[in-house]
């Protein structure tokens, strides 16, 4: 079933409308190291993310992507370097995974309350949970169970889990990765109009150079633990894999990254 998403969708929690300005939080990377063992995976990295971009991180596998994302999100701790966030937001980032990792024995509602962590259980969590489902287009299903729903409709609630706290900073690791291709692009679709409500800052793990591109306002290609490529997705949205420009990103991009191999 297509997604059906109002132009009026927003996570405005508080009841205020949205504004102009960008909520996210920039990110600041200097000199990060990362090794596992004798294995050195991020080389001195540097990246800097200004509050409110959408920036898509592809490369190979093995190439360090993901480990970036999970240092950034505090998952994981650098052997060296810094990673700073702009404004004074203690915990800023949420992480949204390929698998949507619902609690099978918790309702609908509960798994997104989870996102509020100490938070949760209260009448205004409820309130956020139930807030959060519609704006993903599942406010209906709140009391029924994970194991009711579709593939895509389960990461539907994962992205409202993530967002229900107003994260400033939103981690994608792959999370569109196990769905089937029309799903894939309904969940993009639903993902990007989030994004230009709220306008968090968005760092997305993919394989899918094509995903990177319709969604990202920047696209870094990491190679041997290192960025190698850097460059501005300067086209209008929403983005058309039939357009040109689109196209011919796509196949540079493609091409450094098989040279890469």
């Amino acid at each position: 079933m297509a997604l059906a998403i109002s132009s009026e969708t927003s996570l405005a929690f508080d009841g205020r409308a949205p504004t102009n300005a960008a909520p996210g939080a920039a990110l600041t990377v200097r000199g990060l190291v990362k090794q596992f063992g004798a294995t050195r995976v991020l080389h001195e990295l540097d990246l800097h993310v200004p509050a409110g971009q959408f920036v898509a991180i592809v490369g190979r596998s093995g190439c360090g992507k993901s480990t970036l994302l999970r240092l950034i999100a505090g998952l994981d701790q650098p052997d060296s370097g810094r990673i700073a966030f702009g404004g004074d937001s203690p915990e800023p980032a949420r992480v949204m995974f390929q698998e949507p990792r619902l609690l099978p024995w918790a309702r609908i509602l509960a798994n997104v309350e989870v996102g509020l962590g100490a938070g949760r259980g209260t009448p205004e969590a409820r309130t956020h949970a139930i807030q959060a489902l519609d704006a993903v287009g599942l406010g209906e299903r709140a009391g029924d169970w994970p194991s009711t729903l579709s593939g895509g409709q389960k990461q539907r609630v994962a992205l409202a889990r993530a967002l229900v706290s107003r994260p400033r900073l939103l981690a994608l690791d792959e999370p569109l990765g196990a769905l089937d291709a029309l799903t894939r692009i309904e969940m993009q679709r639903l993902l990007e109009q989030v994004w230009l409500k709220e306008r968090f800052t968005a760092i997305l793990v993919t394989h899918d150079v094509g995903e990177a591109i319709a969604l990202a306002d920047r696209i870094v290609l990491i190679e041997r633990g290192a960025i190698t490529m850097d460059v501005a997705v300067d086209l209008p949205r929403p983005r058309h894999r039939g357009d040109p420009k689109v196209a011919a990103l796509e196949e540079r991009i493609l091409d450094r990254l098989l040279e890469a191999g």
